[in-house]
């Protein structure tokens, strides 16, 4: 007579992330996170490539951000070279979390300007974090590409994560707002005006940067800026 294998907690944990129920994924891996093994790392990152529910990929993320890094980081270079673009984004974005530069070289340009939106604004986020210190120019230079691309959100993405690479960015923003295109004339005026004062919202500094645009003029300053709020 056959006997039921026994359940261990790597196979409830399995099972759970693969499970239909959107609770029962969050619980599986609240409880990996809880109580880390380094054999689930794997299914965890293959999990973050397909799973549907922003929550439940965000304690994945969680859950792995708890494992060493020397377990973690392999696994997640591997993974920014899928080609699937979830699987893209979210290695990034987990890497941005864990913070460890040695992930540094994996930020490729590719990456950087992925055709998808999600890979890119992950690809951008995790740059800005792990950027070794004197490189931060050099990686405006590439971000500056990106100036004008997609929507609103994207934009606003871009436009953060070069605020956060502090006066390195000028050089890159000041070609930027030179060029011909007047969708990114407007975007690097908008990133400018936001690195210049950090208070302003970013669809105010856009829509301003437009009306600059425009009307072929320079930006206003920052005392005519707060003048009008």
């Amino acid at each position: 007579m056959a006997t039921k294998r026994q359940e261990t907690p790597v196979t409830r944990a399995l099972q759970g992330l693969e499970d239909s129920r959107t609770s029962v994924r969050l619980r599986a891996a609240m409880a990996i996170g809880t109580a880390p093994d380094p054999c689930l790392v794997a299914p965890l990152v293959e999990r973050c490539a397909i799973e549907p529910e922003f929550f439940v990929r965000d304690m994945l993320t969680w859950a792995l951000v708890r494992h060493p890094v020397s377990v973690t980081l392999p696994v997640l270079l591997r993974e920014v070279r899928s080609e699937r673009a979830q699987a893209r984004s979210q290695a990034l974005h987990t890497l941005s979390k864990i913070g460890d530069r040695q992930a540094w070289p994996a930020i490729t340009r590719a990456l950087l300007c992925d055709a998808d939106d999600e890979v890119a604004r992950s690809a951008w986020r995790a740059a800005v974090v792990l950027v070794p210190e004197g490189e931060e120019a050099a990686l405006a230079v590439v971000l500056a590409t990106q100036l004008g691309r997609g929507e609103q959100k994207t934009q606003r993405s871009l436009s953060q994560a070069l605020v956060a690479l502090g006066e390195a960015i000028e050089p890159a923003l000041d070609a930027a707002a030179t060029v011909d295109d007047p969708r990114v004339r407007a975007h690097a005026l908008a990133t400018l005006g936001l690195l210049r004062d950090p208070d302003a919202g970013f669809a105010w500094a856009l829509e301003e940067a437009k009306r600059v645009v425009a009307l072929g003029g320079a930006p206003r300053t920052d005392d005519e800026n707060r003048a009008d709020r």
